[in-house]
């Protein structure tokens, strides 16, 4: 229970009980998976769902239900035809400028490359530790570090109910038989003896915004009645959606880098959205792998490859964090180079990055007012908001940011001279000596964000992003979360620090500065859970298990059969695996 009525305590609450219904959910056995798919999806697993269960069960997956990113993300290609999408998948790479790279798989192997670059290279790597149970495809992957598919809400909806009529659990197989499998020998995939593209290409659509403001191509994506598509709607209205009015405090993470939500809010605030370096979108729904999106854009999600290859600037190493929690600095760190969108005298302060620097400078701060929430004399555990913070001193002892870096800027960053002075960098090793560890976008997702859950330390993490793992992370469990303005930076750090002192009586008359109790067995508590829960599903085992069923799922898709293919069993041959020894008290 809360020891205090702080919303930061009950956030936590509320967090540990949606993660154990979340525990509580999960399959153990694979006719509980095959049961709970055809109730989740409409539809039967795909060809190769035994031979996934296995190798998921024998890499020891924590929740072999949790998957849905996949299926959301392949739900809307369901009303486009398969060999449309295999057309797209086969030849979007040929113009090399749309920045796609083409990576085709024949007879269990990678036969070809097209337009490589280091990200394709890397996810060659991982498919190969599965290649041998997938069939032959096409997939296309985005190069850029930005994302690519926005399709038209109205567009989007059509799609989806195309998907729903077109559910349907096909009839029993055979149990003398195998399953419906993939099919082989269809057309409109890539000819790996002949680069010769085909008389007919689809067209990908492609079209250049670098530099402009991306809402006015998002928004088309959102609801009618959203918020990026109702000016009217009031900011109080919309915020109290994902923020608690006391301190600014997110409630709601998924909301909180919802652009239909905050776009209007933020479209000036981060880089990519008014100054993206490499924006190439399409509003036609097409097939394109990515490491990351928004969340109105329509890419296939996958494990970003900086999770899987090994780079010592972002893997973990457990002897780089040789402090536990209590001898840790009471300070929140960040590091980086001025990434985040094209730079220009004019337009850097709104950056998303170095507003994240001034916001924690204490030089920057002075004189300025912050939020945050102070215990009410005369109640004491409750809390209100208190707008007359000073922040800078509270800075100077508790935060160390800054660039080590200057880069993308236009014509070159000699403005950034007299204004940031580049710190040195900071290696895990050194990172890891503090409690707090802060992470933000750059061009697109942070690296960074695994490693710092598998740390000792606490991350706290704000994104516009979506990625592959979002949906086995609890906020206010696992990490805390802030808001893409980082107005509720000084709450987050005042709640486990503490700050000022408690008024000794009410006699003694108003209380004039903020108090705090300090949270620091919580903060403890936070980081130990993100670390523990990292180890269990952020694993590169669980990399190489989602990869395995996004491209089962992704390969059923393409297939002119999709319709009649798929594991029909019961999941009775995993039996004796899963200990079940009566079948008929199996819950479904």
């Amino acid at each position: 229970m809360p020891r205090d009525a702080h919303p930061i305590s009950q956030l936590m609450a509320d967090a540990d009980k949606s993660w154990a219904d979340y525990e509580n959910s999960r399959s153990t056995t694979f006719r509980q998976t095959v049961s709970k798919y055809r109730r989740k999806y409409g539809r039967h697993p795909p060809p190769g769902f035994k031979e996934w269960y296995d190798f998921a069960r024998t890499k020891n997956v924590h929740n072999i239900d949790d998957f849905d990113q996949i299926m959301d993300d392949l739900r809307p290609f369901w009303a486009i035809e398969p060999k449309v999408l295999r057309n797209l998948a086969a030849n979007m790479w040929r113009d090399e400028q749309n920045g796609v790279a083409g990576i085709h798989i024949r007879n269990h192997k990678i036969v070809k490359e097209n337009n490589k670059s280091w990200r394709s290279g890397v996810m060659v790597t991982l498919i190969n530790k599965i290649i041998k149970h997938l069939p032959d495809m096409d997939i296309a992957m985005n190069r850029l570090d930005q994302p690519r598919v926005v399709v038209p809400w109205e567009d989007m909806q059509a799609h989806l109910r195309k998907e729903v009529e077109s559910r349907r659990l096909t009839p029993d197989a055979d149990p003398e038989h195998d399953d419906p499998t993939f099919t082989t020998g269809m057309d409109n995939l890539f000819n790996s003896t002949s680069e010769e593209a085909p008389d007919h290409l689809e067209d990908p659509e492609w079209f250049p915004a670098h530099g402009k403001q991306y809402m006015e191509t998002a928004k088309l994506a959102c609801p009618p009645d959203s918020h990026a598509r109702n000016d009217e709607l009031p900011r109080a209205e919309v915020e109290a959606r994902y923020k608690n009015r006391l301190g600014g405090i997110i409630t709601n993470f998924n909301l909180s880098s919802d652009l239909c939500t905050i776009g209007p809010e933020i479209q000036d605030k981060h880089g990519f959205l008014f100054s993206g370096s490499t924006v190439i979108p399409t509003k036609r729904l097409v097939p394109i792998f990515g490491e990351c999106k928004v969340n109105v854009n329509s890419d296939i999600l996958f494990p970003a490859n900086m999770y899987w290859k090994h780079d010592v600037r972002y893997d973990y190493d457990e002897k780089h964090d040789h402090l536990d929690w209590e001898h840790k600095a009471d300070l929140m760190i960040w590091r980086g180079v001025t990434s985040g969108g094209t730079q220009t005298a004019e337009n850097w302060q709104n950056m998303h990055r170095q507003r994240l620097v001034q916001t924690l400078n204490s030089t920057e701060m002075t004189g300025k007012t912050v939020r945050i929430l102070t215990e009410q004399p005369e109640k004491e555990g409750e809390f209100e908001n208190f707008r007359q913070f000073h922040p800078s001193d509270f800075a100077a002892n508790h935060t160390d940011v800054g660039f080590t870096e200057t880069m993308s800027c236009v014509p070159d960053c000699s403005f950034y001279d007299n204004v940031f002075a580049m710190k040195p960098q900071a290696p895990f090793s050194k990172q890891f000596d503090q409690k707090f560890l802060v992470d933000v976008d750059g061009h697109s997702f942070s690296g960074r964000w695994h490693a710092f859950l598998e740390s000792k330390s606490l991350g706290v993490k704000a994104t516009i992003f979506r990625e592959w793992h979002d949906s086995r992370l609890f906020a206010w469990r696992h990490f805390v979360p802030m808001d893409n303005r980082y107005d509720d930076v000084y709450t987050i750090l005042t709640y486990f620090l503490g700050v000022g002192t408690p008024p000794d009586n009410l006699a003694a008359g108003p209380h004039e500065g903020a108090y705090v109790m300090r949270h620091d067995a919580e903060g403890k508590r936070l980081a130990n859970q993100g670390r523990e829960w990292a180890k269990k599903v952020l694993r590169r085992d669980d990399i190489e298990i989602y990869m395995f069923r996004l491209l089962l799922e992704y390969a059923r898709i393409i297939d002119d059969n999709r319709d009649r293919i798929g594991y029909a069993r019961d999941g009775s041959e995993f039996d004796k695996y899963d200990g079940v020894t009566h079948p008929d008290d199996v819950v479904h």
